[in-house]
């Protein structure tokens, strides 16, 4: 009668990357989000032009908006990493960050506007979905884009990312159903950029 009370559910064990790591390149830092990036975060997520390619950030967007989500990221009550994209001098321009949603590993990403057409992007996903590949050699990496986001999506294909579908998604600075090209990569399929 009282088996049932003896034997434990097995727990489920959420995939760990670890510690957000600090991540050099040739020409960029990635390193863990700190507090004071919150005013370098809402000027680049207040243009709307960056905002825009991104489905979870609202516009207008706010210093208040930056912290609160500085702290979430900080809290590590998140599985995954939050890397601020940085240049030799510790000027934030971007970010990416990888984590876990409904049981995958999903990687986003985002610049500045004043330093896309650079090269900064793909040199950062790229070593970013790098590092995340020594830890989870297994894994696949989910991604995707807007329809309307060329440049991003050129960016997936020259790192190795398939185009797995296609669907409409909800867009909070647009207030407006999106189509959604949805991409993964796995290690084997990564790509280094030339």
């Amino acid at each position: 009668m009282t088996a049932h009370l003896r034997e434990r559910p097995p727990v489920a064990v959420k995939p760990d990357l670890g510690p957000c790591p600090t991540i050099r390149t040739e020409r960029l830092v990635l390193r863990p989000h700190r507090l004071d990036d919150a005013d370098a975060v809402a000027q680049s997520l207040g243009d709307f032009q960056v905002s825009r390619m991104l489905a979870r950030v609202p516009t207008p967007y706010h210093r208040q908006d930056a912290l609160d989500w500085l702290v979430r990221q900080n809290s590590g009550l998140v599985a995954g990493w939050a890397l601020a994209i940085t240049d030799g001098d510790d000027v934030h321009i971007g970010a990416i960050g990888l984590e876990l949603r409904h049981g995958q590993w999903h990687v986003g990403y985002w610049l500045n506007r004043y330093y896309w057409g650079r090269g900064y992007a793909r040199e950062a996903v790229y070593a970013t979905i790098e590092r995340f590949f020594r830890r989870m050699p297994m894994a696949q990496l989910h991604s995707g884009v807007f329809a309307d986001n060329a440049a991003s999506l050129k960016l997936q294909k020259v790192l190795g990312f398939e185009v797995t579908g296609c669907r409409d998604i909800y867009a909070l600075a647009r207030n407006a159903m999106v189509s959604h090209i949805e991409t993964a990569v796995t290690a084997a399929g990564l790509r280094t950029p030339q």
